[in-house]
């Protein structure tokens, strides 16, 4: 499969780059009450160990907007606003953050938003305007009836257009909705039509099984066709866990290559070992690892090595003894109570290796740094967006 990015204009949160060529990025939310610092401080910092790149905050009030600036000290990566309803929140946490979130269908009078304009404008922050399906404008509801793809990219294209008309470009866009179907199709319709950078997601996703297969399914979709630019998981579970399924969306597509890519076998009766086990107990013992590095676990010794030859190490077992292989050739047997502690010890010195060659070569091109883009561009592709082979659709009513 061939991904072709769509050509965007780029934008940048504090460090991180947004658009354009760059990495497509993943950010995830705190739970936390943000006007305690205490607790919102270390979700961040256990955010950033999982490789969260972005990470936002919610400001309900003023009380929270007045803590940003003690959160902001505490942490690495950059820091989102996330401001409903009353636009003042906006102006205080421009004067702190590196983003703004605003949504245009409850921000209120289009005064407001002008003055929240000026405000990230004199500190230099881009703008983040995200439609949601929940909170769409009252005239597009009268027109449409309810939450449609069409009312999600109309709403959004009137935001981008009333902003150019001021000059302020510096900005992403999100049209985010519940229904994979309706997100889908309302990125896609955008898509179209701007070329802003687009921050994906599908909203209110469900819990950490359901809303990871929605937001697979659904982000799946998009970013094979090259649409997304940065991302957030919504699940109804820790935020770190947004953060693993985001990277391995990303993975899975070969857009982004950071930390281990567990192969583990389904099971069947040929199986000796714990593999159900050992394949959790390895992703959790070896979190923190970011050189990308594919490891198997397999349950049998007679196809092990021939099932496991594209991973760069792994382990089959079988009859109370285990092989160690990389690469699909066989290093050692090894007794089952090591088996794991072997494999992980292998693996750490193999990541260790993996960044000091990383290290010691020429710095990548641009956008393929920090666990950049791996992407296999179409032969001979263009710089205009993607259209897809599609015509821009109507879409059927639903009754």
């Amino acid at each position: 499969m061939y991904i072709t990015r769509r050509k965007t204009r780029q934008i940048k949160v504090g460090k991180v780059k947004i658009g354009g060529d760059a990495p497509i990025s993943v950010q995830s939310m705190t739970a936390t009450d943000t006007r305690d610092v205490k607790a919102t401080v270390e979700q961040i910092h256990q955010l950033e160990q999982a490789g969260c790149e972005i990470v936002r905050v919610a400001v309900p009030d003023m009380e929270a907007a007045a803590a940003l600036p003690k959160i902001k000290a505490q942490m690495t990566v950059p820091l989102i606003a996330d401001i409903h309803f009353d636009h003042r929140l906006a102006l205080k946490a421009a004067e702190v953050v590196d983003c703004v979130r605003i949504n245009p269908g409850n921000i209120g009078a289009w005064w407001k938003t002008a003055e929240v304009i000026k405000a990230v404008n004199d500190h230099g922050i881009p703008l983040r305007v995200g439609v949601n399906g929940g909170s769409l404008e009252r005239h597009l509801l009268e027109k449409y009836g309810y939450p449609t793809a069409e009312a999600l990219a109309e709403s959004a294209l009137n935001a981008v257009h009333a902003l150019e008309d001021v000059g302020f470009t510096n900005m992403k866009v999100s049209l985010k909705a519940s229904d994979v179907h309706m997100a889908v199709d309302a990125y896609w319709l955008f898509a179209q039509q701007s070329n802003y950078p687009l921050h994906i997601g599908i909203t209110e996703a469900g819990t950490a099984q359901t809303g990871a297969v929605k937001s697979a399914i659904g982000l799946g979709w998009l970013l094979s066709n090259g649409i997304g630019d940065t991302l957030r998981v919504s699940l109804a579970a820790d935020p770190v866990e947004e953060v693993k399924v985001g990277f391995e969306i990303l993975k899975s597509l070969e857009l982004r290559h950071r930390g281990i890519n567990v192969i583990a076998c389904p099971t069947c009766g040929r199986v000796e070992i714990d593999v159900v086990r050992m394949a959790n107990e390895l992703e959790k013992r070896l979190g923190h690892i970011k050189a990308p590095l594919n490891v198997s676990v397999l349950g049998c010794v007679v196809n092990g090595i021939g099932e496991g030859k594209e991973a760069d190490i792994g382990i089959a077992g079988g009859e109370g003894v285990g092989i160690l292989f990389k690469k699909g050739k066989l290093v050692r047997k090894v007794p089952m109570e090591e088996l794991m502690d072997t494999l992980i010890q292998e693996v750490e010195l193999l990541a260790q290796e993996r960044e000091a060659e990383e290290s010691s070569e020429e710095k990548p091109a641009s956008g393929q740094g920090n666990g950049g883009p791996s992407q296999a561009l179409r032969p001979n592709a263009t710089d205009a967006p993607s259209a897809l082979g599609r015509e821009l659709p109507v879409l059927p009513n639903k009754r």
